[in-house]
């Protein structure tokens, strides 16, 4: 029911760049305060994770070209085109629709391939 809530351009880039509701918020944290400068630690603290998810988070955004980093600080970067447009819109429809949001981003495959991967035993070299 939720489902055509989100828009098209807004559902392809939640599958393609947001794998867990950590992305999503840390995400969207660095949007609503664009003038501030993250550590993981920081980060961590606002979201209620591990500063150990949140370093990998930052750095998953970063890599995705989401996030400015430089020396272990983070920020929301502007520079691609249309992608602040389309984040911004991300925040509004979860800010307002957050079940077919989550549920969405819930649903994508290389989160679950993520968390059965978390369950394989591997031989030690």
């Amino acid at each position: 029911m939720g489902d055509e809530l989100i828009p098209p351009d807004v559902r392809e880039f939640i599958l393609r760049h947001i794998d867990s509701i950590a992305h999503l918020e840390a995400l969207l944290l660095l949007l609503q305060q664009a003038d501030v400068k993250w550590s993981a630690s920081s980060l961590a603290d606002h979201l209620y994770i591990e500063t150990d998810q949140a370093a990998e988070v930052l750095q998953q955004l970063c890599e995705g070209g989401l996030a400015g980093c430089n020396d272990d600080v983070y920020w929301f970067n502007t520079a691609p085109t249309g992608q602040l447009e389309v984040v911004r819109r991300l925040a509004d429809l979860y800010s307002n629709h957050l079940i077919p949001v989550t549920n969405l981003v819930h649903a994508k495959p290389s989160g679950i391939r993520k968390f059965a991967a978390a369950f394989k035993f591997r031989k030690d070299k």
